[in-house]
C-alpha cells in the first residue's frame, strides 16, 4: 500500500487581507517528486512554509507523518526533525566550516555524540560531491557549493521528506547544474521531495506530479507529461508559454 507522508486539506492562509493560499489539497507520496511552479506571487512559497509551519495557517490541516502539525498538541519540534528544508539563500553559519555546519543540528537536536555526527556528515558531503570542502569555510565556496553544503546539511538530519524553495533562483546560471544533478540523485534513491522551482525541465524530467499555482489555488495538477507537456487549462498554458518562449530582440 502507497504510504502518504505529507497530506494538506483545505490549507488557506492570509497575510492581512491578502488571501495568499485559498484552499489547496495535496497529497505526497512515500518517494514521490512534486514539483509546484507558477509565477511569482501565486503562493508556492507559503505553501511549502506551511508544511513545517514556518507560517500558520489559517485553517485547513497539514500533516506529515500522520502528525497534524497544526493541532495544538503537535509536538512541532519532533517532527520537524524529520523534514529537510532547503531555501532560496543557503543560510550556513558563515562564522563555521562546513564540518560544523553539518554537525551542529545533529548534535544539539539529534543528541548524537561528534564522532556519530561528523560520520554522517562526510557521508552525505561525499553524496553532494563536496569531501574536499569539509574545512573550508561558506565564504571561500561558489554559490552553488554552499547549496549542496545546504542540501548536506538537511540530508544529516536523515528526513523522510525534502522541501525545496527555489534552491537555485539565487546562483549564477552556469551553477544552477551541479545543486539540480544532486537533487536528481535523491530522487533517483527515492527522496520523497515538494520542490518550489522555475526549471521547468528539471521538474519534466524529475517529478512524478506537477501542480501549477496561480492566485493562491492549484490550477492544473498531474504528471509532468500532462501539465507541462500538453496542459489543460489556458492560465497554465499562457504562463508556459513565457516561461519557455522568453522574449529575445531578433538581430537585424
Amino acid at each position: 500500500m502507497t504510504e502518504v507522508v505529507i497530506e494538506i486539506t483545505g490549507l488557506t492562509k492570509s497575510f492581512g487581507q491578502l488571501e495568499v493560499l485559498r484552499g489547496i489539497d495535496l497529497t505526497v507520496t512515500r518517494g514521490q517528486v512534486v514539483c509546484v511552479i507558477g509565477p511569482s506571487g501565486s503562493g508556492k512559497s507559503t505553501l511549502l512554509r506551511c508544511v513545517n509551519l514556518l507560517e500558520e495557517p489559517n485553517s485547513g490541516s497539514v500533516v506529515v507523518n500522520g502528525v497534524e502539525l497544526n493541532d495544538p498538541d503537535a509536538d512541532i519540534d519532533a517532527a520537524r526533525t524529520r523534514i529537510g528544508m532547503v531555501f532560496q539563500s543557503f543560510n550556513l553559519f558563515a562564522h563555521q566550516n562546513v564540518l560544523n555546519n553539518l554537525t551542529l543540528a545533529q548534535r544539539k537536536v539529534l543528541k548524537r555524540d561528534r564522532a556519530k555526527a561528523q560520520e554522517v556528515a562526510l557521508a552525505n558531503l561525499e553524496r553532494v560531491g563536496l569531501s574536499e570542502k569539509v574545512n573550508a569555510m561558506p565564504g571561500e565556496l561558489s554559490g552553488g557549493q554552499q547549496q549542496r553544503a545546504a542540501i548536506a546539511r538537511a540530508l544529516s538530519m536523515d528526513p523522510d521528506v525534502m522541501l525545496f524553495d527555489e534552491p537555485t533562483s539565487a546562483l549564477d546560471p552556469e551553477l544552477v547544474g551541479e545543486v539540480l544533478s544532486v537533487m536528481r540523485q535523491l530522487a533517483t534513491e527515492g527522496m520523497t521531495m515538494l520542490v518550489v522551482t522555475h526549471e521547468m525541465q528539471f521538474a519534466r524530467e524529475v517529478a512524478d506530479t506537477v501542480l501549477f499555482m496561480d492566485a493562491g489555488v492549484v490550477v492544473e495538477q498531474g504528471p509532468a507529461t500532462q501539465v507541462i507537456g500538453n496542459p489543460r487549462q489556458e492560465r497554465t498554458k499562457s504562463f508556459l508559454h513565457r516561461v519557455l518562449n522568453p522574449v529575445h530582440v531578433d538581430e537585424k
